[in-house]
């Protein structure tokens, strides 16, 4: 088998190499190889990627791996090894990015640092992707996303008030950074239109959370204020929260903007708090939020959920229902953007993932294929950097590949 068909994309052309393991380096190549990029997924012969075997399985066969590792082809080289890193030099010879998430110093140990890469390659983007980055007193560390949603404040910020800092159940952190690598690697690529040669990426998971969390260092420089817990209350608008319908479901309720604030209160049957000085902003409305909150509260748990969703709609008011992933799959407006879809897997048959994460009107991005078996297209990638089948043997009779 040559290993399966690629398609056009607007990436078509970009090889990446993804040597990473877990979530935020695999996930940011898995963007990159939605939109055509020949992303080529290097494991340890003997110690696969740890991905393939978080959370539920089907038959022995992993299921997250299949939305991970899509469109990705698969080969195993022992990077550890003079040989298994002659070939990964071999094969960032050919490629454009290299995506890795080793503690720092690991690279330079086996002789596969960015100096070597770069005298392979003068044009590789090289995106490393460590928990605290490459310099620094914690950059030895071991870390996962979760210190990071420690560290960057956002467990501080989440949960009830007299309750404990909560951490999201999810590669929360480790998204995001998948996120900002693949646009980081983007820029990168840029970079190397114009100059020629490549770079080093350097994301820290703990920072492109701590980006998104708003202006609170800016707050605390200025003025010294510490955001505290609010549960599902905002500090920047009130009302907004979850509340309960009559028919014991829960719907999420947000007025961002004055005017949506303003239908949400006429709505409830408390058109007189629109008038009241301090309504006419989000902030000063949140200080007020005891009592925005029991207005709504009482006038959705009165109303069976359909009923309230229709009324929120006819208002022009903001309102969602809280899903689980079974609302989520049956959802008509998620049917509509295509965000689920259906793909055929050749262990499991069709299945349903998410799509790719944007549509594009010209150029769109597509799955090609699911999660492939460990090493499944080792073979055809050393193949193409001139090994023989006989050379391939030999090495995966040593443990090299």
């Amino acid at each position: 088998m040559s290993g399966p068909a690629r398609g056009a994309g607007p990436l078509d052309g970009i090889r990446v190499l993804d040597v990473s393991t877990l979530f935020a380096g695999p996930l940011a190549a898995t963007f990159l190889g939605d939109f055509g990029a020949d992303v080529i997924k290097v494991e340890h012969p003997r110690r696969p990627d740890a991905a393939r075997g978080h959370g539920p399985s089907k038959d022995g066969v992993n299921l997250w791996w299949k939305t991970l590792g899509r469109n990705k082809r698969t080969v195993t080289i022992d990077l550890g090894t003079p040989e298994g890193a002659e070939l990964l030099l071999a094969l960032a010879a050919q490629a454009d990015v290299l995506v890795e998430n080793f503690r720092p110093g690991t690279l330079e140990r086996w002789g596969l640092g960015p100096e070597a890469l770069h005298a392979a390659n003068p044009r590789l983007v090289i995106a490393r992707v460590t928990a605290f980055g490459q310099v620094g007193p914690y950059s030895s560390r071991p870390g996962f996303g979760s210190l990071a949603e420690a560290m960057s404040g956002f467990a501080a910020l989440t949960g009830e008030p007299d309750g404990p800092p909560t951490l999201p159940p999810f590669g929360l952190a480790d998204g995001i950074a998948a996120l900002a690598t693949a646009y980081a690697v983007m820029v990168a690529l840029r970079g190397v239109d114009s100059s020629g040669h490549g770079q080093v990426v350097d994301m820290a998971i703990i920072e492109p959370i701590l980006m998104l969390l708003g202006g609170q260092i800016t707050a605390y420089d200025q003025l010294g204020t510490v955001q505290p817990r609010t549960g599902n209350r905002s500090v920047n608008n009130a009302p907004r929260n979850v509340y309960r319908t009559g028919s014991g479901e829960w719907v999420a309720v947000s007025t961002s903007s004055q005017s949506i604030a303003e239908r949400v209160m006429r709505l409830v049957g408390r058109p007189d708090v629109v008038d009241e000085p301090w309504f006419a902003s989000g902030h000063s409305r949140a200080e007020h939020a005891d009592e925005l909150d029991s207005a709504v509260a009482a006038w959705i748990a009165a109303r069976p959920t359909d009923e309230v969703v229709d009324e929120f709609e006819r208002a022009q008011a903001a309102i969602s229902r809280v899903y689980d992933v079974r609302g989520v799959v049956s959802d008509p407006q998620y049917q509509a953007i295509g965000t689920v879809q259906t793909v055929d897997d050749d262990e499991l048959g069709p299945l349903r993932m998410q799509n790719v994460l944007f549509r594009l009107s010209e150029t769109p991005g597509a799955i090609r294929w699911t999660g492939r078996r460990h090493g499944a297209d080792t073979e055809s990638v050393l193949g193409s950097i001139g090994l023989s089948p006989e050379r391939i043997a030999e090495l995966r009779d040593r443990g090299v590949v």
